[in-house]
């Protein structure tokens, strides 16, 4: 298997998402579901920039073990009027304490908890069609009523 070549990492771009209140769906069969709706939002990257309108959300899930898998759903609008469909799944790990301290609003440094997800994205305009062919990773941070990314290609 000597022709696997480590993954190249592309920067993509940063994104701001600030987030209403969270919509606690409660305990169901699977684990603790709540919704987390879209506020709005920007990006801005090396080939791209513009902002995510409100609408979109998160439908996550607090599994058993207590982590966080995500299930998210937006729309990226960029500066030059393409519309870019974006979804990704992901996990959040973290301590019950570092939980607590991040729903107090405590800045947590990224070394204390795992925030990683895995963004596809759809778009019929042809300046952003490259982006049909992208799988990327994104890490993830909790801000007061927001997250915030830093999202890679993988090349």
């Amino acid at each position: 298997m000597s022709d696997f070549s480590e993954p190249r990492f592309e920067h993509l771009f940063d994104l701001h998402v600030d987030l209403d209140a969270t919509q606690p769906i409660g305990r169901t069969p699977i684990g603790m579901r709540l919704t987390a709706i879209v506020a709005g939002g920007t990006f801005e990257g090396p080939r791209m920039k513009g902002e995510m309108p409100a609408g979109g959300g998160d439908w996550a899930l607090i599994r058993s073990d207590g982590a966080i898998q995500l299930d998210v759903r937006a729309t990226l609008k960029t500066d030059d009027g393409a519309f870019i469909h974006t979804y990704y799944g992901g996990l959040i790990i973290m301590t019950p304490e570092v939980q607590q301290r991040i729903f107090n609003a405590e800045d947590v440094p990224l070394d204390e908890y795992y925030f990683y997800t895995n963004p596809m994205f759809q778009t019929g305009h042809e300046k952003y069609a490259w982006l049909n062919s992208v799988v990327a990773v994104g890490r993830g941070r909790f801000m007061r009523g927001a997250v915030e990314y830093r999202v890679w290609a993988l090349r």
